[in-house]
């Protein structure tokens, strides 16, 4: 598969067209971008390690009949996707509060809550990615159905289901996630993007010990040995 030219740089990968428009080439980035970009840092090994973790997640869900954007992993930081139109729409699915859930509720960080929560936030840089409802999201124009919302909670609630399950078999608790979604030549909604510390949290389940992009956040240092760990559980 030939590289081409770049498609489009974000905070954490490149993506680059290929000889099949059909297909790209997503290039995962050792930059570390926390509170909407305002702290940044770069992390050597950090992009090959999202690129090697997001690959055996995609390749879990899609064993799980969830369908992805993945199709295979060309090196050490290159991932071949499906090209996808994507959905304007952050999906966060939530087990425990911490975070901006907490900030915003007041729940204590480490409760865990009654039930997976799943929220939305548009996707824009400018505004902060803000939390929206349904309503929001048809006035914004970022699906055309509240249907399809349904399908992003549904297909959200999914991942939850399979991810948590085979995190706690490696003794990580999965506190919560951010996915997005793009819809392939033929219309149909996949999970794309990726799927790795930086877009989710995980906490040891013995020592509560933080192994995701809040050791960044939270200046607690050690940012690659935490994704080498997750790496590591994921593979053993």
């Amino acid at each position: 598969m030939e590289q081409k030219t770049l498609l489009y740089e974000g905070k954490g990968k490149k993506l680059y067209k290929t000889d099949d428009a059909h297909l790209v080439i997503s290039e995962f980035k050792d930059d570390l971008t926390a509170f909407n970009a305002e702290k940044r840092g770069s992390e050597q090994g950090k992009g090959s390690l999202n690129c090697k973790i997001s690959s055996e997640i995609f390749k879990l869900l899609e064993k799980s009949g969830i369908k992805t954007h993945y199709v295979e992993t060309l090196g050490e930081n290159q991932m071949l996707c499906k090209y996808v139109q994507i959905i304007p729409i952050e999906v966060v699915v939530r087990n425990v509060a911490t975070g901006s859930l907490s900030k915003r509720l007041g729940i204590k960080e480490g409760e865990i809550l009654p039930f997976s929560l799943v929220e939305f936030y548009y996707k824009d840089d400018n505004l902060g990615d803000p939390l929206i409802n349904d309503e929001h999201a048809l006035i914004l124009k970022c699906v055309q159905s509240l249907e399809t919302l349904d399908v992003l909670r549904k297909i959200g609630r999914k991942v939850n289901e399979v991810l948590r399950q085979f995190f706690a078999s490696k003794h990580l608790i999965l506190v919560d996630f951010k996915l997005e979604f793009g819809r392939d030549k033929e219309g149909n909604i996949l999970v794309a993007d990726e799927i790795t510390p930086d877009s989710c949290r995980f906490w040891d389940e013995n020592t509560k010990e933080k192994l995701d992009k809040d050791r960044f956040r939270q200046d607690l240092g050690n940012v690659k040995m935490a994704y080498e760990e997750i790496l590591k559980r994921i593979l053993s």
